[in-house]
């Protein structure tokens, strides 16, 4: 990843359910049902080489098959009161609902992958 890659992210600092800061990634939005909703995931911590390797000190090709699991979250997109130009990310409280997010999620991301293995 370079620096302009970095700069392109789009990083929002939470707080997790013990009050633990955390750094997160969005990796999509997406609508469902008319509303919007956004998945978030675990910020990646890079090298300075650019990949996940200590720093290089391993194969940067075998660290490609080992990625760790991302946890993913769902939020709705709700604008914020205060700011027309801003968005709050509000976790889903139903489980029903929430598992058929998931279920799009999923689906999408299978798509996306069946996309980019015809490449």
């Amino acid at each position: 990843m370079t620096a302009e890659d970095k700069e392109s992210q789009d990083l929002i600092e939470g707080v997790d359910e013990d009050g633990n800061k955390v750094l997160l990634q969005v990796v999509r939005y997406f609508f469902y049902n008319g509303e919007e909703y956004v998945v978030l995931g675990d910020a990646q911590q890079e090298d300075e080489c650019g990949c996940h390797c200590d720093e290089c000190g391993s194969s940067c090709e075998e660290e490609e098959d080992d990625e760790e699991p991302v946890n993913l979250y769902i939020m709705k997109v709700v604008e914020s009161e205060d700011d027309e130009e801003s968005e709050e990310f509000v976790p889903v409280e139903d489980e029903d609902l929430l598992e058929k997010l998931i279920e799009v999620v999923q689906t999408d991301f299978e798509k996306e992958e069946e996309l980019d293995d015809e490449e």
